[in-house]
């Protein structure tokens, strides 16, 4: 019970000695402007970022590579953006679809070859059906 006494009271005591030290915060007002400023300079920066984490990939890479465009040239290019070049490049890759027409295809592919597969259709003549 002693042992417990003296740790509360160490603790009591360390408690009491740290709040002196505690810092005080300032605070002030700042315009609206200055809020829109930042949150578009942080957008601006966030899609210059996604920009350049796509032209990173190795895909990316070679396909600029094949086409005669140095990487290390892109890049720079992307820093050179204005904001608003910078924010519709990124929509425009953000809505760029992901596989293409190829994608599209082996969608299409697959769900007839599964409902071929269920017994629903017959377009593929390599299929047996599960009924």
């Amino acid at each position: 019970m002693i042992l417990v006494k003296r740790f509360f009271t160490a603790f009591l005591a360390a408690s009491i000695l740290f709040t002196g030290s505690i810092q005080t915060v300032q605070a002030a007002m700042i315009s609206s402007e200055q809020v829109a400023e930042q949150a578009f300079t942080k957008s601006a920066d966030h899609d210059r970022v996604s920009i350049l984490n796509s032209l990173s990939r190795e895909d990316v890479q070679v396909a600029l590579i094949e086409r005669g465009i140095d990487p290390a040239q892109a890049r720079d290019r992307v820093a050179s953006l204005t904001d608003e070049e910078a924010s519709a490049m990124a929509s425009q890759i953000e809505n760029a679809p992901a596989g293409g027409i190829i994608g599209a295809i082996l969608l299409v592919f697959f769900v007839l070859l599964v409902t071929d597969i269920l017994g629903f259709t017959k377009v593929y003549p390599f299929t047996r059906s599960v009924r």
